[in-house]
């Protein structure tokens, strides 16, 4: 209990809608630092997409460098900056973005990204979600990695508190919106960029089925 405690007390926490929560946020990730933020799907925490927050953040997480960090867009241009987007890609983000979706996707030619947001696999999983705090992040910053607000393995975190409880000792802002919309993850569908069938590495919050009709 009383690393709980610990962790409740760290962070400091002010509601998303406040005035100046998002211009806070970006200056704390400026500055290297996690930022806890609501999603349409749970809470997470974010950082720029550079190697020392990076690292920070994985070992906040205690999540094995193999496995990546995701971006977090605002808008389908910047997928485009960073990845070969397939016909099929373009379909189920045309089908569910803003929403509960990731796609990992190959880097196009001459981007290079940190190892650890790509699990040194040179694909990046890229996210739009449907809530307006990353998305204004995203805007001031530019695309944000991001991961669920729990130590890997688990239960993810569906309401501020619970991502306090778990890793308050590990961020230093929390932007509190309530209780998440969804409370599941979004679902993860990978392509190779050699036009083949999209792979569903982890459902979520869609449906195999419903992916596999939206592709196409």
């Amino acid at each position: 209990m009383a690393q709980h405690s610990t962790a409740v007390t760290r962070a400091k926490v002010i509601q998303s809608g406040a005035p100046d929560a998002i211009n806070r946020a970006a200056e704390i990730l400026r500055n290297g630092g996690i930022v806890a933020i609501p999603t349409d799907t749970v809470y997470g925490l974010a950082v720029l997409p550079q190697p020392a927050p990076l690292e920070r953040l994985v070992a906040a997480k205690r999540r094995s460098i193999d496995k990546g960090i995701q971006l977090l867009i605002d808008s389908v241009d910047q997928m485009h900056l960073y990845a070969a987007v397939p016909e099929q890609a373009e379909r189920l983000a045309a089908r569910y973005w803003p929403g509960p979706l990731t796609l990992v996707l190959q880097f196009r030619p001459g981007v290079t990204l940190p190892e650890l947001l790509s699990g040194g696999r040179g694909t990046v999983g890229l996210r739009l979600p449907d809530h307006e705090v990353p998305r204004g992040l995203c805007r001031i910053l530019g695309p944000i990695a991001a991961s669920s607000a729990n130590v890997s393995g688990r239960p993810d975190a569906t309401t501020a508190q619970q991502a306090l409880a778990s890793m308050g000792s590990e961020f230093e802002l929390m932007l509190d919106d309530g209780p998440v919309r969804g409370g599941m993850p979004s679902t993860v569908v990978a392509f190779d960029g050699q036009g083949s069938e999209p792979v569903i590495l982890r459902e979520g919050a869609l449906s195999r089925a419903d992916i596999l009709a939206a592709a196409g």
